[in-house]
């Protein structure tokens, strides 16, 4: 059976509830990234830590941002008409024909999709149960059918591709409800397991479909069963608030995620290892605004911005510093945008930052994007991040513009232009402008007049002079939605 989109799983290591809620697999040239994760044990305040991530999670909902819902044990057929229905559709399976649930019987994109994961689902179910019948195999996809459309409800209404689908699910020990969020996965959905009382017991080749870190010792704590966030609770508290933090029994603070090297093609450059040093923070001496102004700046104002660009050193896993890249405070709590293909190559990352001797080290990827080419990652320090822009008036070719950036690791070098045009790079919206970079200024700020980020610094074109390219100010605020302020 075919379908349009492959699927990979755990590219990146997922080491925290936080991590799972917050990265989103990128969707580039037929391939997704999804993510299958068991959370093993927990601590303590699981309880109120799991209701503040419904919280969470149901106010993104409500702005569009994703589908979220949390699992406990799934339900039973029981309503005759819905057997026959899900028998009907369940043929399908062995004709290889698009397979539909209640809830989306008109995509035929989805119907591929689908019937192409219960087909992988099925495969897998054959390694645990040897010799299944017609009949096993028939009330199986019949169980995933109803299942999918008793998780994913009306959110199949409007299913694409790229629709980011988080699940956790309680608990779970049957190794058909294991494969059937393995199935999710198939078509687009990232599932977290809480495996607080203990982990699924399953044939390895199964098991190890999931990826899996340690929250803490299993226990039989209970937490409240989930309540679908309302959308009345988010007009009296609208505030946007940082991912917060679980400290669990036997561990420290939920940790960020170390990325996995890859080999990506831009425009990052070899540097030399951080010299290791005795350092302090130091309070910062410069004021950034925190509102943009529409009065027009002088070249030394701007230059003055450079102390929310920071200078990003990627390391591998030997710690050996590979490259660097350049990246824009965006968010008071630690939050830093930079390109996917600086942040998607390391292990952990050093961060400079202006006025401050310290060294900031982390391996917390936050959110990428590859077909944007973004990435979020964040640093513990409070933070003055830049305005982006918000588009009230017209970008137009002759506008000036200033880059601020770490060419070759010269730290926060700051060059001027104009924005020469506009292109579309593999579906992508990109500002064409004359400011000079080089390698290592990739996630550098570009600017307008008063000081607001109206794109990031992804590219250059080597063969030609002061061609150089840059992600606008349009993708940037989807992509960091949640994270500014």
């Amino acid at each position: 059976m075919k379908g349009k989109l492959k699927y990979r799983h755990n590219v990146m290591n997922i080491n925290s509830i936080d991590t799972f809620l917050n990265i989103k697999g990128g969707c580039c040239h037929g391939c997704r990234d999804v993510y299958f994760i068991r959370a093993l044990g927990s601590g303590r305040d699981i309880a109120q830590y799991i209701l503040s991530v419904d919280k969470r999670m149901g106010s993104r909902m409500q702005s569009g941002e994703l589908f979220y819902v949390r699992m406990g044990e799934l339900p039973a057929l029981t309503r005759q008409e819905d057997v026959l229905f899900y028998q009907e559709h369940a043929k399908g399976l062995r004709t290889e024909q698009e397979l539909y649930v209640k809830n989306q019987e008109k995509s035929a994109e989805f119907g591929s999709a689908l019937g192409k994961a219960c087909f992988e689902a099925v495969e897998k179910y054959r390694l645990i149960r040897k010799n299944m019948t017609d009949s096993i195999e028939q009330n199986f996809v019949v169980k995933l059918l109803y299942w999918t459309d008793c998780v994913l409800g009306r959110a199949l209404s409007d299913w694409n591709e790229r629709k980011c689908f988080k699940i956790l699910a309680d608990n779970v020990c049957r190794e058909q409800e294991y494969l059937f969020y393995y199935m999710l996965t198939l078509i687009g959905c990232d599932v977290l397991f809480l495996q607080r009382r203990k982990d699924i017991e399953t044939v390895a080749a199964v098991r190890n479909l999931s990826g899996e870190f340690v929250l803490g010792e299993f226990n039989e704590i209970p937490i409240p069963e989930y309540k679908p966030y309302k959308k009345e609770e988010a007009l009296h508290k609208p505030e946007h608030r940082a991912p917060e933090r679980m400290k669990t029994a036997g561990s420290p603070a939920v940790q960020g995620m170390a990325a996995q090297s890859r080999p990506v093609q831009r425009i990052v450059e070899e540097s030399p290892a951080v010299q290791n040093r005795t350092v302090q923070r130091v309070i910062e001496k410069r004021t950034v605004p925190q509102s943009p102004s529409s009065v027009e700046k002088s070249f030394e104002e701007l230059a003055l911005l450079a102390a929310s660009i920071v200078m990003i050193e990627v390391h591998d896993q030997r710690g050996k510093a590979v490259s660097t890249g350049s990246g824009i405070m965006i968010g008071k709590d630690g939050y830093i945008l930079t390109n996917y293909h600086v942040a998607g190559k390391g292990y952990f990352f050093t961060v400079r930052i202006e006025d401050d001797d310290r060294i900031y080290r982390t391996d917390e990827l936050i959110k990428y994007n590859a077909v944007l080419d973004l990435a979020v990652i964040r640093i513990n320090r409070s933070l003055s991040p830049l305005p982006v822009y918000n588009g009230k008036k017209k970008l137009v070719r002759g506008q000036k513009v200033v880059a601020i950036g770490s060419p070759l690791g010269l730290f926060n070098s700051v060059s001027d232009g104009i924005i020469s045009g506009f292109r579309e790079i593999e579906t992508v919206d990109m500002i064409q402008f004359t400011a000079p970079i080089s390698h290592g200024s990739s996630g550098g700020a570009v600017l307008n007049m008063q000081g607001e980020v109206i794109g990031i610094s992804t590219a250059g074109i080597d063969k030609g002079q002061n061609l150089n390219l840059a992600v606008d100010y349009k993708s940037i605020n989807m992509f960091i939605r949640g994270f500014t302020g």
